[in-house]
């Protein structure tokens, strides 16, 4: 992946973040002397390792050491609470964690950062000729609303997303994409210097996640391209004091991107916010809005030319464009970028690779595509609220509250009803100002019909959310049981 770069301009800047600048040349070298020091440390070709490290130079090369020598990478989250990074340890069973400061896991496989500087000094890895559908990497489902899934990847997966984005966004040389997110996250990998290599460009990896911080980063390393989640998005379209001006590009993903968001952000900076549709089973972005100002009110972009996704009934029966229903993916049969998606491998669990179903793979999400490949998500499908035998999709609730003043951000969910099955409930976090329930309800009637008008609240400072800006909707009920409204 790294050797046009290598051929045509070894020295150009790669990979920039907060301990220094790497070139091509220079992130091939430490790549090598982190496949070395997989290799000493008894790394094998199908071997699991795992990093729980800051963002920074170190997490890159460690990556693209693992993927000489054919081990299956993962990444544990340093934000996650002890037990949390545990669980998603005891799930894949890495044969090395190479361990950062925030490291909570208790693991006889546990290597720090020492012990790991000293290994790069060992003798160079053998070359291994790895396929490009071997298991190469695991992305962990969000866990959003239970307990997380290791998702099994091959090296053609994780390559193909910045191929089809390189080339339909025609990025070259001059491409440099900050991100923000944890690098151990899988998607935020394969969308930084998987992609950036492939258009000869540098990724900006930032240790800053407020808006004062990821504003110093695109205005100091004068980035072109940065993705964010929409929280950060309200916040800096809050400051258009701020400098964005180097920027060509902004998206939102992670979560819903209400549109007033779109216009706020646009007002402030300049900028219409790209809005992304992504799935850790593809892996990372699915659908995406074009390059420039254009964008379709409450839609999640374009579906990207490698993809076939449609949406499904209940029985499994492709629905025409434009129909509601549980949107699955499989890859095109058709176009230039035909027949070269693959479905993930599979997930990791019990100690082995459990296949997937057949194509096309069902994403959990309700939804619409239209004629125009337009997607149009509306929620999970574990998510439906079904109040006296009615389905109401939380997102479209959460829409409507979204636009209201007082509302920074709203969650919305089903709390049990004796008589009605579910009720919608809603937590609020506010904006800090104090927040009327009552004028809500009203404001939600204007727009929705009665029944999905929510008749539980709660108001809290600040929503539960995971680090890629999702709502963790398990601790939802809790909040409005203490709220004494559930």
């Amino acid at each position: 992946m790294l050797r046009p770069a290598l051929t045509a301009n070894p020295d150009a800047p790669a990979i920039e973040a907060a301990s220094g600048i790497w070139t091509y040349r220079e992130l091939d070298e430490h790549a090598d002397a982190a496949a070395a020091a997989w290799w000493s440390l008894g790394v094998r070709p199908g071997d699991r390792v795992a990093a729980c490290l800051p963002n920074d130079l170190g997490i890159v090369a460690a990556f693209h050491g693992a993927q000489r020598i054919g081990a299956i990478w993962a990444g544990i989250g340093e934000a996650m609470a002890a037990a949390e990074q545990q669980y998603l340890h005891d799930l894949i069973e890495p044969k090395i964690v190479l361990a950062g400061p925030r490291c909570l896991v208790d693991t006889p496989a546990r290597v720090d950062t020492a012990h790991w500087a000293a290994a790069q000094r060992a003798p160079a890895a053998p070359d291994i000729d790895t396929g490009l559908d071997a298991p190469a990497g695991i992305a962990f489902t969000s866990g959003t609303s239970g307990r997380p899934k290791a998702v099994v990847h091959s090296q053609r997966n994780m390559l193909l997303p910045g191929a089809v984005l390189v080339a339909t966004r025609e990025w070259g040389p001059d491409l440099r994409k900050g991100d923000s997110f944890p690098l151990t996250i899988l998607n935020m990998i394969t969308l930084s210097t998987l992609l950036t290599a492939q258009a000869g460009g540098c990724a900006v990896i930032m240790d800053r996640r407020d808006a004062a911080g990821v504003a110093e980063w695109i205005a100091t390393r004068r980035v072109t391209v940065w993705n964010g989640a929409p929280a950060q998005l309200h916040d800096l379209a809050a400051h258009p004091e701020l400098d964005l001006s180097s920027l060509r590009e902004v998206w939102s993903g992670g979560s819903d991107t209400p549109d007033r968001l779109r216009a706020a952000f646009a007002a402030a900076h300049g900028l219409v916010p790209r809005v992304t549709y992504g799935l850790t089973e593809a892996p990372t972005v699915v659908s995406i809005d074009p390059p420039g100002t254009d964008w379709t009110p409450r839609t999640s972009g374009t579906v990207l030319p490698h993809y076939d996704i449609a949406t499904y009934d209940d029985h499994g029966n492709r629905l025409p464009p434009g129909r509601i229903g549980e949107l699955r993916l499989s890859g095109r049969t058709d176009g230039p970028w035909a027949n070269l998606w693959r479905p993930l491998l599979g997930h990791w669990t019990g100690g082995r690779i459990e296949p997937p179903p057949e194509e096309p793979v069902a994403t959990g999400d309700i939804g619409t595509v239209d004629s125009d490949g337009r997607l149009t998500l509306l929620d999970r499908k574990k998510m439906v609220i079904i109040r006296g035998g009615a389905n109401i999709y939380p997102l479209e609730v959460e829409r409507v509250l979204d636009t209201h003043p007082a509302v920074g951000r709203s969650a919305v969910c089903g709390v049990p009803h004796e008589r009605l099955g579910q009720q919608v409930a809603a937590v609020i976090q506010t904006n800090g100002a104090a927040v009327d329930f009552t004028e809500l309800a009203e404001y939600c009637r204007r727009e929705l019909a009665g029944y999905k008008v929510p008749e539980a609240w709660a108001a809290v400072e600040a929503l539960p959310t995971n680090a890629m800006g999702k709502v963790v909707r398990t601790q939802l009920p809790d909040l409005l049981s203490r709220a004494g409204t559930a």
